[in-house]
């Protein structure tokens, strides 16, 4: 009789990367997913894989952003307080990894794990999965100087981590040849070399199916209710079906891992940090993925259209959508991308594919990927914020290593769960 499988809960792109590298690695896989394979954040993202967007968002000066945020739904950072003592507590842990020091500490432990990004995505295209990665280079626009200078300097500092950021910034027709789809008010702006966008659905879709071709199981629409342990050890999931037999498991479940992390004993502050897009036929569609700085858009373009995305709204792990932020990030867009539509109900008639999904958001933007305290065959591989499409194989491969070895891989360290200012403990 064969071991349980190793089950992964999550079929979002960090889930399916880490049973692609188990089942590489010889392990029986089987994941899980209380919805449908890629149907979370990994559905309607803006499908970066940019190694220049290392940053987490705490940063110097965003907790007076956010603050200002309070009230204004169209604001690119929304926050809507919670009256819950655990969402007080998470701003407090996310205004303490605010400093300059945590920052610069934070990205540059992101930059160094992303560093393999594009040869990680190699291995799965070498593999058969169709990735649909191109490497097109990242326009960024700004329409102020200052605003450009700003993110410019920032960006040359980390230089070290493998992109090519460019010594000069342009102006004047210089910049509009950047990219066909720039206009508007956009005054500065700059590419980074290199950087790709992929279709997120059709990655992971291609994913999902080179998995299911290899032998993993995938079961959808399926919720974990509970673990049942034994002798210390997870032996199996519990499944409205029935139990699941493992030999190990991996939480992978983005926004929803901290209610299964706590079955455990593991204590994760996690609140979804929900961003919203919606696809839209533009003339001329960009050629490259497009970040508008002043306004933390993101534009790419993806299967013949544009997605637009952006926005970070803390409002709570729900789905719902609120148009107001739709509203706003088609707003925004239009002083960089021209008037492209001209009234509401015309904004209404071009939109397509509005989305809301939660990102899973820890105090500090940094992910966690360890083993559950006092659980030595449990683990988790959650927290990547906006950062999901581009770690999610690096994280997959250091998760495998991880489960197969039962040795913390040295690339892990920044990311364990018992690092300040978590509070991972056991109950």
């Amino acid at each position: 009789m064969s071991a349980p499988p190793v089950v992964v809960i999550g079929g979002g792109a960090v889930g399916l990367c880490t049973a692609f590298y188990l089942r590489r690695q010889g392990m029986e896989v089987h994941v899980v997913d209380r919805g449908p394979v890629g149907g979370g954040s990994s559905r309607g993202n803006a499908g970066w894989v940019c190694l220049s967007h290392s940053a987490p968002v705490p940063a110097p000066g965003v907790v007076r952003y956010a603050v200002s945020s309070i009230g204004r739904p169209d604001s690119p950072l929304y926050v809507r307080p919670q009256a819950t003592l655990a969402f007080a507590r998470w701003l407090l842990m996310f205004r303490r990894s605010s400093t300059r020091q945590a920052f610069e500490r934070g990205y540059a432990a992101v930059a160094r794990f992303a560093e393999p990004a594009f040869d990680r995505y190699g291995e799965l295209a070498a593999a058969g999965v169709d990735t649909t990665l191109t490497r097109p280079g990242l326009v960024h626009a700004f329409t102020s100087m200052e605003e450009a200078t700003r993110f410019h300097r920032t960006q040359r500092a980390m230089t070290w981590a493998g992109y090519d950021v460019p010594a000069d910034i342009l102006t004047g027709r210089d910049l509009l040849d950047l990219d066909p789809a720039l206009g508007g008010k956009v005054t500065a702006g700059y590419r980074v070399r290199g950087e790709g966008v992929l279709d997120p659905t059709a990655f992971v879709e291609s994913l999902a199916a080179h998995l299911r071709k290899a032998g993993v199981r995938i079961t959808e629409h399926a919720a974990v209710r509970g673990f049942r342990v034994r002798g210390g050890q997870v032996a199996a999931l519990r499944m409205s079906e029935g139990d699941l037999d493992c030999s190990a498991v991996v939480v992978a479940a983005g926004s929803w891992s901290a209610d299964l992390l706590r079955g455990l004993g593991m204590r994760m502050p996690l609140q979804a940090g929900k961003g919203y897009s919606f696809s839209v036929d533009l003339d001329p569609t960009p050629e490259h993925p497009l970040y508008l700085g002043d306004k933390h858009v993101a534009v790419s373009p993806i299967a013949g259209s544009t997605r637009i995305a952006g926005t970070m709204e803390l409002s709570g792990n729900n789905r719902r959508l609120d148009w107001r932020r739709v509203v706003a990030i088609a707003r925004a867009s239009r002083d960089y991308l021209g008037p492209w539509y001209d009234t509401p109900d015309d904004l209404m008639a071009l939109i397509r594919d509005p989305w809301v999904g939660g990102r899973p958001m820890l105090p500090d933007g940094l992910p966690v990927l360890d083993r559950v305290p006092g659980t030595p065959n449990a683990y988790a591989a959650t927290g990547h914020g906006m950062l999901g499409i581009t770690l999610a194989p690096a994280s997959g491969r250091a998760m495998a290593d991880y489960v197969v070895t039962g040795r913390r891989p040295a690339e892990l360290e920044a990311f364990r769960g018992d690092r300040p200012p978590l509070r991972t403990a056991r109950r």
